[in-house]
């Protein structure tokens, strides 16, 4: 085997099949192979190769339309290790009376680099409208309730601030976004002081937030941080700023008075 063809297996092998499963993940109703060619840009026999590895694990299957889709193998093993995991068991009791009690969408993340990650999401009851986030969803951490108590945690002072921010510029989802250091320090400030976030539909039009920290795992160092996330017509900002000692004895595991 020559060498282009050794390092097109390689290839194969490993990235580009990472590459179409996370593509397989971005369509739930199934992609074609000339489709997933196109998006992952390579050839079609060797995403073809790729597909055809995927569905042998089980990772991958293919419908009666000859379109393919995300297999049950992987969305066993994903759901598995999701509901397994010590935050998401600790955290799911804590979202389930903050949704009861607010009626409200709940939500526990993480901070990953510049961006916060969903772990765990829980709805209001249907009927009820409901945000579009979803678990192992990403948003920009400046301007989300629970990035901004994780960065306040992470970032003490202006130097820090300033070296995460780096060359790039802040995204700005709203015209309310953060967009420079100098307000994003001073936002983490306020922070600090007073032990919660807000999201003053700084992410996405017409929805808010409150965050706090949570400690599953240490009594110093938060696992992550819970939000209750609510559309600004039905909840106020104010309401939910005005409950948070409520809020706090949620999820430190009290009664709330």
């Amino acid at each position: 085997m020559g060498e282009a063809a050794e390092g097109e297996q390689k290839l194969v092998g490993s990235d580009r099949v990472l590459a179409v499963l996370a593509e397989l993940a971005r369509h739930p109703d199934g992609i074609g192979l000339e489709e997933m060619a196109r998006a992952v840009a390579s050839p079609k026999p060797t995403v073809h190769r790729a597909l055809a590895a995927l569905r042998r694990a089980g990772f991958a299957a293919q419908n009666g339309h000859g379109r393919y889709l995300l297999g049950d193998e992987f969305l066993r093993m994903a759901f598995a290790h999701h509901e397994a995991r010590p935050d998401h068991v600790r955290v799911t009791p804590i979202l389930r009376a903050l949704c009861d009690r607010y009626g409200e969408t709940v939500h526990y993340a993480v901070l990953d680099g510049t961006s916060v990650v969903y772990r765990s999401k829980l709805d209001p009851p249907s009927g009820a409208i409901r945000l579009t986030s979803v678990v192992g969803g990403r948003n920009p951490a400046h301007c989300t309730g629970v990035g901004k108590v994780l960065l306040a945690h992470a970032l003490p002072d202006e130097d820090a601030v300033r070296a995460w921010v780096g060359d790039r510029e802040l995204e700005r989802p709203t015209e309310r976004s953060i967009t420079t250091v100098e307000e994003l320090h001073a936002e983490l400030v306020r922070v600090r002081e007073q032990g919660y976030a807000v999201d003053d539909q700084e992410n996405e039009p017409g929805v808010n937030c409150v965050a706090v920290a949570a400690y599953l795992t240490s009594p110093t160092v938060p696992s992550g941080a819970i939000s209750v996330s609510a559309l600004a017509y039905r909840t106020p900002l104010g309401k939910l700023v005005a409950d948070l000692p409520a809020i706090r004895a949620i999820v430190s595991g009290e009664d709330p008075l």
